[in-house]
């Protein structure tokens, strides 16, 4: 079984030199650090993570809490989290919540006993006090914890790009779908930003809400069909993730309403999914990957025993396809 020494003598470089490849610490060229990882690849040199982990008293694990990783967004977001924490030397260990109390409070005492260097909170069922007394750093995801570094993208802002492109397209008969309105999450702003635009122009658009971080793709559908039902002349709807647009168009084509013919359409996150449907999804573009990188690093940051700020807010992007 190949060595340290081995990888170093082969790869020509000190030991040193790959420890700090190993532990992604001190100054390494690119060109360095790509030939390290080639000799242990081809030598199938495998670090001894528990004597890593004791002699930096760090596991180099994160923990990500989200409510299901079906959902394309949180897929996406566990995609760009998993880049930026390998690219620190991190793994991440991704657990899947549904929004149950008992199952996030099971996932917390786990990476608790994993001795995670830190946890992206991405769901929030457990009262404040059930994080705060954690010992493991937290960045909140989306979600507002008292004491606890945020990450959220600018969603007022969101909503106010979204009423003024359903105003300036002609829009008056407007309605909005959206999660559970609640202050400790983020995206209830988005509601707030589109209401206070239209407000503005004399406009009160009908606003639906599903219910908290509701992500049933059946129950999109029925809300969908109530909302057509009660609103026959709807012509401008902004729903609050791009799921929720793309079940809209489904749910249109079915009654023989043209998109963006009699119904305008705006969505909020941009996921893959948005461009590839016909008509495309006009949204909101979420900047994931940043957002990511923002957490890995503050996670690392506060890890080392520094103070970051408490609340991190991304600018978001107007990115108009076919569906207005």
């Amino acid at each position: 079984m190949a060595t340290i020494k081995d990888v170093a003598l082969k790869a020509g470089v000190t030991v040193t030199t790959v420890s700090r490849v190993l532990n992604n610490r001190g100054y390494i060229s690119q060109a360095t650090r790509e030939k390290v990882y080639r000799v242990m690849e081809e030598m199938q040199y495998q670090p001894n993570e528990i004597a890593r982990a004791l002699m930096r008293k760090r596991s180099m694990m994160l923990g990500m809490i989200v409510p299901t990783i079906a959902h394309p967004f949180f897929g996406e977001l566990a995609h760009h989290v998993e880049l930026h924490a390998s690219a620190r030397g991190y793994k991440l260990l991704i657990c899947n919540s549904r929004m149950n109390q008992h199952k996030e409070r099971v996932y917390i005492d786990m990476l608790e006993s994993n001795r995670v260097d830190g946890i992206i909170m991405g769901s929030h069922t457990m009262n404040v006090d059930a994080y705060t007394k954690l010992k493991q750093p937290i960045v909140a995801f989306d979600r507002v914890i008292p004491g606890v570094p945020s990450i959220s993208s600018d969603n007022y802002r969101g909503g106010v790009l979204a009423a003024e492109l359903l105003l300036s397209k002609g829009c008056r008969r407007i309605a909005h779908v959206c999660g559970k309105l609640n202050p400790i999450f983020h995206g209830s702003r988005r509601t707030d930003g589109f209401r206070d635009a239209l407000a503005a122009q004399g406009v009160e658009p009908y606003v639906m809400e599903l219910g908290p971080d509701d992500f049933d793709n059946e129950h999109y559908e029925q809300a969908l069909h109530r909302l057509f039902d009660e609103l026959p002349n709807l012509d401008g709807l902004f729903a609050s993730s791009d799921m929720i647009a793309l079940h809209a168009v489904k749910i249109c084509a079915a009654r023989g309403i043209t998109i963006p013919g009699r119904l305008k359409l705006v969505g909020y996150d941009d996921i893959q999914f948005a461009s590839i449907v016909t008509p495309g999804i006009t949204t909101l573009r979420q900047p994931l990957s940043e957002m990511s990188e923002l957490a890995v690093g503050l996670l690392d940051r506060m890890a080392s025993g520094e103070d970051v700020p408490g609340e991190h807010i991304l600018p978001v992007r107007l990115v108009e396809r076919g569906s207005t």
